[in-house]
């Protein structure tokens, strides 16, 4: 397990202060980052939260996946390492 969540179903609207804030009900947050489109300059749907311990993580899921955020439900989920192929 780990303590970075995957983030998806975001509003295009939302920022990283708005995912952190989201989050910061479950306790602390490291990191919020929602990926942008750099063209478009809109969210591409999708971040990623890091808690400060893998038991907020886990509470994280537990309470958010599914939950309203900015008019859409969420999904979150324990993020997967990326495999780095050489």
């Amino acid at each position: 397990m780990g303590k970075k969540l995957f983030v998806g179903n975001l509003s295009w609207n939302l920022r990283d202060e708005d995912l952190k804030e989201a989050f910061s009900e479950i306790g602390t947050v490291e990191e919020a980052v929602v990926i942008m489109d750099r063209i478009k300059n809109r969210s591409k749907g999708f971040g990623f939260v890091t808690m400060s311990t893998e038991e907020e993580a886990q509470k994280a899921v537990d309470e958010l996946n599914g939950k309203e955020v900015d008019g859409r439900a969420i999904n979150v989920s324990i993020a997967r390492e990326e495999k780095k192929e050489f």
